[in-house]
């Protein structure tokens, strides 16, 4: 069923939207944590390390796609706020043309600069050959990451978050099962860890695109809607590719630590890879908090309600800071117990480099709360611009971060890569949304009078 969010309380709305989406993500992110726990606990630390290596490139791809996706359901979003039915079979009609394009030149463009990648992030060579295996199958499946985000996210633009949550937890289920008989019976090692990650994702998409053209009439696209528009495609990209661009760069960023990281060997990397992993699962809530703000204020712009924007945003801000604070105690108290899935008996070393990092990003929970919350808002309203600007200012201090302070305080320079960008990237994109609401307000004030 489609959610009209225009109407009624916004709490309400944000915790009955925002709970499908956030077990969805910490499903979704089973995909990549069962990998790295069934290839580190059955295949060894180093084939870990390989794994982990890679993430920050998938990351480099996958953002891209992710944020094109979620980009062009903003119109969607808009178009249904608006009650325009005629316009959001257009809107998804040029989004799926989008879709299938970029992701074809993304998979051609990433399959040809992996290997020198690789060898620029300063790959270890006892790992490069399972880290080049492992990326190239993800590579390669790129299309089903793609059809499933481009799906969920134009059923989540019509409020629907809970259908792709159980496509998920069923394709999430197949994934781990998969693992194990491809890891532990056919004894494939990572290469059998990349087949199930992507067999799995394109399972969820599939149903996702069977359900979403049986269950909304809306969704049920003819020939004409496919009629090349100009300014859908125009709009979409707007918002679409500065998204993307906005993940991407982050990816940068992320690849750049990553090779930071790789000089210090595999053990290094393996403490890394569990200590990102477990970070991923604890910031599931603030991104599902983000693609709920998104979607309420593009439905809201849609409507014309900026009232209900504002006074959304001002609920929402207090449910990411008692969230963050909440993940910060369990990263510091129980993170290092997440280890022990990724790693068996892991030594007291791996122990201390995880510890460290979970310790410094704790403490800077809340702006990284504020960045999904604001960046999502702006986007949901049309603003394009800053948030992909806040990437690269994301990207500025942790480039600078990682290149400088480890000289000077070793692997703890690295921990402070990510809280030092957090904080870079949140505070132009508060300041922008607070400048946006001003200017609307006084609009509408000189409107009146």
């Amino acid at each position: 069923m489609t959610n009209d969010m225009t109407q009624g309380s916004p709490l309400k709305i944000f915790i009955f939207f925002s709970i499908p989406l956030l077990i969805g993500n910490i499903f979704q992110q089973l995909y990549s944590m069962v990998d790295t726990i069934i290839v580190g606990r059955f295949v060894g630390v180093d084939a870990l390390a390989a794994v982990g290596s890679t993430g920050s490139m998938f990351f480099l791809v996958n953002g891209m796609i992710l944020g094109l996706t979620s980009g062009f359901g903003v119109l969607v979003s808009q178009k249904f706020g608006a009650k325009d039915e005629a316009g959001v079979k257009k809107a998804v009609a040029s989004n799926i043309t989008l879709t299938l394009i970029s992701t074809f030149l993304m998979t051609v463009i990433a399959l040809i600069v992996k290997n020198p990648l690789l060898r620029m992030m300063n790959t270890p060579e006892n790992i490069f050959d399972n880290a080049n295996t492992y990326i190239t199958i993800i590579f390669a499946g790129l299309i089903t990451q793609a059809l499933y985000n481009m799906s969920a996210g134009i059923l989540r633009a019509l409020g629907d978050s809970k259908t792709p949550l159980y496509f998920l937890i069923i394709s999430s289920i197949l994934n781990v099962i998969l693992d194990l008989v491809f890891i532990i019976n056919f004894k494939m090692g990572v290469s059998g860890a990349a087949y199930a990650t992507n067999i799995a994702q394109g399972f969820s998409a599939v149903l996702c695109l069977i359900y979403s053209y049986k269950r909304f009439q809306v969704l049920r696209l003819k020939k004409e809607d496919f009629k090349v528009e100009t300014h859908y495609y125009t709009k979409h990209l707007k918002i679409g590719v500065p998204m993307g661009l906005q993940f991407s760069v982050t990816a940068v960023g992320i690849i750049i630590v990553q090779s930071a990281i790789n000089v210090f060997g595999s053990i290094v990397i393996a403490s890394y890879t569990a200590s990102s992993k477990v970070l991923q699962l604890v910031m599931q809530p603030s991104i599902s908090f983000g693609v709920t703000i998104a979607t309420y204020a593009g439905q809201n712009l849609g409507a014309g309600r900026f009232d209900r924007i504002k006074n959304g945003m001002k609920i929402m801000n207090k449910v990411s800071i008692v969230t963050s604070l909440i993940a910060g105690a369990i990263l510091i108290f129980l993170g290092k117990y997440f280890v022990t899935l990724f790693i068996e008996n892991p030594t007291p070393e791996i122990f201390s480099y995880a510890q460290q990092v979970f310790n410094y990003s704790a403490v800077f929970f809340i702006p990284l709360g504020f960045i999904f919350v604001y960046r999502n808002v702006l986007q949901g309203m049309g603003e394009s611009f800053v948030p992909m600007m806040a990437g690269v200012y994301e990207l500025v201090a942790r480039s600078i971060v990682a290149f400088t302070l480890p000289k000077f305080i070793g692997f703890t320079g690295i921990c402070l890569s990510d809280p030092v960008a957090w904080i870079a990237a949140a505070v132009p994109l508060m300041i922008t949304y607070y400048r946006k609401m001003k200017k609307i307000e006084n609009k509408n004030k000189e409107g009146v009078a």
